[in-house]
């Protein structure tokens, strides 16, 4: 029995009908060209039949306040196989998609599901999977992702995620411990940490709240992203080319990061503002941020960095400076912290923020006002039984005043983006695509314009 994290145990406690607490990845592959025409039944069966025994966390279910082994695993309880209907287009699936993020995962066991999907154009099949977030986080699920898969089109009989064998089986292997055992080594490292993180306290409350650039849990504006939620999800993706955003990024002398929360600011300016929403102060970004320190695959080591979005100016560079300037001061903070006492040091900062959500006392109130996530993805093509992944979009959790997330990942030079919100509470949802393209455009023009400047005067040296 593994103890359940402090992380672990707020996502479990968040979870109601109308706020499942799973993230997904839908995962669109190509079907080889010589495959036979039983290609995606012989996968299925494949699954179906396979005696490999799941490895942590997939075989993993509650116990109270533990993750205990279930000994009654039975695949059927998690996996589907299905068509879409005619004529198969990537707007079928994303309604099945945006349908089954909407359903709660069984607790009775194992909270995964696993998806087949058949009948898409272009001669591709889709997988949709699904993992409560207790269970994982985004670093630790990309890196489910990559060993599940294979880098060789010729390897075969890879049965995805829940039964990987080898190197990561030797590496999940550990000493076992007691429930107590587990327990008290918990509160021993929380009592050593305590001075430091006391420490860092102390600054924040009487040198860091008065930098202009700090980004308290009490300034984000009341939005149409913060409202109470339905249970209906819709689920919106779209690829980006990630060339295009290293360009602008080298231009500006700026991180692919800020690029990417400076076109996700301009987007969100621009659909508030054709809902006539706009708050006229900046709307906060929570990005979740990593510390995990092992390679580890279970639970969750995240907190969370607030950044200043900037939307009360309407130009980019103006956006794109505030942006930097906020998330810099986070990071520098936490640089002088260890994992463990950048989580607790969050607990204590973010507390209030997060029994609000727990509560759902005040859903317009929040300590921000959308997740924004970028998690590293792989960086070479991935194979299923020689089936090339051409694409991966994430899924993930939008809550009782916070009812859009986007999340994104890369993959072989594309940035992969997600955008999971309430169907009753944001219209047009979809159309934020197609801002951040305009916005990419609009800084792809602006490092046009620079380029030009920088030559005009050289010339006229020269001449």
């Amino acid at each position: 029995m593994r103890p359940l994290h402090p992380l672990d145990f707020i996502f479990l406690s968040l979870e109601k009908r109308q706020q499942p607490m799973h993230v997904g990845g839908l995962f669109l592959f190509q079907i080889p060209q010589d495959a036979s025409s039983t290609f995606i039944q012989d996968l299925v069966q494949d699954i179906r039949e396979s005696k490999s025994i799941p490895i942590p966390p997939f075989n993993n279910r509650l116990n109270g306040l533990f993750w205990d082994e279930d000994e009654e695993f039975d695949i059927d309880h998690h996996f589907r196989h299905i068509a879409l209907p005619h004529p198969g287009r990537i707007r079928e699936l994303l309604v099945y998609i945006s349908q089954e993020h909407s359903a709660l995962i069984d607790r009775a066991k194992p909270l995964w599901t696993c998806h087949i999907i058949e009948g898409i154009e272009g001669n591709r099949f889709a997988m949709f999977f699904k993992i409560h977030h207790a269970m994982v986080d985004g670093v630790a699920g990309m890196r489910l992702i990559e060993e599940s898969l294979s880098k060789d089109p010729l390897e075969k009989s890879i049965v995805p995620l829940c039964c990987v064998e080898g190197k990561r089986t030797k590496r999940m292997k550990a000493a076992p411990v007691s429930a107590l055992k587990g327990v008290l080594n918990t509160v021993k490292e929380q009592l050593s940490i305590a001075p430091h993180v006391t420490k860092e306290l102390y600054q924040t409350v009487f040198k860091e709240m008065k930098n202009p650039d700090y980004v308290s849990s009490f300034q984000a504006p009341g939005s149409l992203l913060n409202q109470r939620v339905s249970a209906s999800r819709r689920f919106a993706a779209q690829s980006f080319e990630l060339e295009r955003l290293r360009k602008i990024a080298k231009s500006l002398g700026v991180t692919i990061n800020d690029v990417i929360l400076a076109i996700c600011s301009g987007a969100l300016r621009e659909y508030l503002l054709s809902q006539n929403a706009l708050p006229k102060k900046p709307l906060i970004a929570m990005v979740p941020a990593s510390v995990r320190d092992d390679n580890s695959d279970l639970s969750n080591r995240i907190t969370m960095i607030l950044a200043n979005l900037g939307t009360h100016k309407d130009q980019p560079l103006d956006r794109l400076d505030i942006i930097i300037r906020s998330v810099k001061n986070a990071k520098t903070r936490f640089r002088r912290m260890t994992s463990n006492q950048i989580l607790n040091y969050s607990a204590f900062v973010y507390g209030a923020a997060g029994l609000n959500i727990l509560s759902g006392v005040m859903p317009k109130r929040q300590a921000f006002n959308i997740v924004i996530s970028n998690v590293p993805g792989p960086t070479e093509p991935l194979y299923w039984n020689g089936a090339k992944l051409d694409a991966l979009y994430p899924a993930s959790i939008i809550l009782d005043g916070q009812a859009l997330n986007i999340t994104m990942t890369s993959y072989l030079g594309k940035l992969e983006v997600g955008l999971t919100g309430c169907r009753n509470a944001l219209p047009k949802m979809q159309n934020l695509l197609t801002h951040l393209e305009d916005e990419i455009q609009i800084f792809e023009q602006i490092i046009a314009e620079k380029d030009v400047i920088e030559i005009e005067p050289k010339m006229s040296a020269n001449a």
